[in-house]
Formats: structure tokens, C-alpha cells, sequence
């Protein structure tokens, strides 16, 4: 028998405010359960506004410590009540000044399991993180939860084709790349860089972004078209749409994870030993 996971993305536009933006993610949390998923995972920085446009200490005002804040609490009680895996991206104090962009994991008994910290950071104009977020710590990991085996990398990162091995050198069956990535150069290859990705790691790769214009923050408009793709590099039913609030709900087959790594072999054939000028600059 199939081993099948329900899994779930919201892409949604920004509604002015904190807790109806909260309270929106709880009920297209309600609504994909309904539909049977297992695991959800919403956009970056899902509470608030992509705020990057400009540089305002106002901003900072968003942060919350994880997993002790109040919406890491919330959401972990919805994940007991739903018995569904949540992937929360956040904004993260661990100090006054020391500000984190960060993916909580909850597991589907609403256990905190772990965080990640978005490692690759922009600076450059509308994306100006270096003020908002620290690089991030601890690496790569991967969290054992009810589904399997899930990661998480955050936007920017999916330039970077190292983070997404190490993810899939850690075990990640799942990895989401949860975004806030407007029209404009990205948007050519938003289609092209997580299929890849997922072929050279052959794992599902789950891609979320945003809708809409944040007409508060600046003229970036935030082009949806969320998908799953499988360990082949195929798109798992529909793309979202490139305007519209969506709530993507897919059947994943973990069997082919199997089935594709035993046909290509990278995992035996890389050469870490021939790699070490990657870790130069």
C-alpha cells in the first residue's frame, strides 16, 4: 500500500493587521484538515507584512521569542486539535537587537520540535534584510514528525544549492520553501530553481509566496503560483494562481522517493572529497 501524505500551502495576501492575519492562517488550517491534510506550511514571515522594502525599526515590533511567544502557543495548540504537522515562518527575538527570520516546526501531538533559522540573507534594494535578520544558526535541520521526515529553507535560500543537499544528506523527505518574492527577476525562475533542486536531491520540495501588492510597504507585487513538486522535478497537481489567495492542498507518494533515489544514484556517486572549493571564498 502507498505510503500517501496530505500536505498543505497558503499563499494569501496581507490584510493590514496582525491578529486577522493570525486568525486567517487558523482557518485555512481548519479548511485543509477538512480536506484531509497532514502537514501544512504558511508563507515567510506569515503574521505580518514583507516589511524589507525599507529599513524602520518599527518593524521590530513584530518579533516574538519561539517557541515561548504567543503564536508558536496558538498554533501548537491547533496542531494537537487538528492533528496536523505545522510549519510556521515567524519573526524572532532572542534579545533586543538580535532578530531572527525563523521556521518553527510543531508536530501533528503539538509538540515544539524545532526551529530554523533562514541562513542566506539579501541587501539589496526592496530586500533589505541585513537590518531586519541575523544570519542563521544551527544549520540544517531536519524534524522527525508524524508525517515524516520535513526541513525547511526560506526564501533567498533557494539560491543556494548547498543548503538544499544538506537538507537532503540530513534525511529531509519534505523540504518547504516558504517566500515573499514579488514580480520582477525571481519571477523567471521560481518555476525552474526548486524542480532542480528537487531532481539533484529527490525529495518534494513545497514552494509558497505570497499574493498581492502590500500598497503600505512600497510597489512590490507578490506573485503567488505555489506548488508542489516531486523527487522527479514534476509539479504535483496545479500551480497557485499568480493573484489570488489559494489554499494548495496535494497528495504526496513517499514511495517514489525510494523508487527515484534507487534509479539515480547521486547520494552514492558525490565526491565531498573533490568539493572543498565550495567552502572557499
Amino acid at each position: 500500500m502507498a505510503r500517501i501524505v496530505k500536505a498543505a500551502l497558503l499563499q494569501t495576501d496581507w490584510t493590514g493587521d496582525k491578529e486577522s492575519m493570525i486568525d486567517k492562517h487558523e482557518a485555512a488550517a481548519r479548511e485543509a484538515a477538512k480536506q484531509g491534510a497532514q502537514i501544512m506550511c504558511f508563507q515567510e514571515l506569515f503574521y505580518g507584512p514583507y516589511f524589507c522594502q525599507e529599513q524602520d525599526p518599527k518593524y521590530f515590533s513584530y518579533t516574538e521569542p519561539i517557541p515561548d511567544g504567543p503564536t508558536t502557543k496558538r498554533f501548537q495548540a491547533l496542531a494537537k486539535e487538528l492533528n496536523m504537522v505545522l510549519v510556521l515562518p515567524m519573526y524572532e527575538i532572542v534579545q533586543p537587537g538580535l532578530y531572527y527570520n525563523t521556521a518553527a516546526v510543531i508536530d501533528a501531538d503539538g509538540r515544539y520540535l524545532g526551529k530554523y533559522r533562514k541562513q542566506h540573507i539579501p541587501q539589496v534594494p526592496g530586500f533589505w534584510e541585513k537590518y531586519y535578520f541575523t544570519p542563521g544558526t544551527h544549520g540544517y535541520p531536519v524534524f522527525d514528525t508524524a508525517v515524516g521526515k520535513v526541513g525547511v529553507y526560506i526564501c533567498y535560500d533557494r539560491h543556494f544549492p548547498e543548503g538544499w543537499r544538506a537538507l537532503g544528506l540530513n534525511g529531509a523527505e519534505i523540504v518547504f520553501n516558504p517566500s515573499a518574492t514579488s514580480r520582477g527577476l525571481s519571477e523567471y525562475i521560481w518555476r525552474v530553481e526548486q524542480p532542480a533542486s528537487a531532481v539533484a536531491n529527490m525529495y518534494y520540495v513545497g514552494a509558497i509566496n505570497r499574493v498581492g501588492i502590500e500598497k503600505d510597504m512600497g510597489t512590490n507585487d507578490f506573485y503567488g503560483q505555489s506548488y508542489f513538486v516531486d523527487p522527479e522535478g514534476k509539479f504535483v497537481g496545479e500551480v497557485g494562481d499568480p493573484f489570488k489567495h489559494e489554499l494548495i492542498v496535494r497528495d504526496l507518494d513517499m514511495d517514489k522517493i525510494r523508487m527515484v533515489r534507487d534509479r539515480w544514484p547521486f547520494y552514492r556517486d558525490r565526491r565531498p572529497d573533490a568539493y572543498h572549493e565550495i567552502s572557499e571564498r
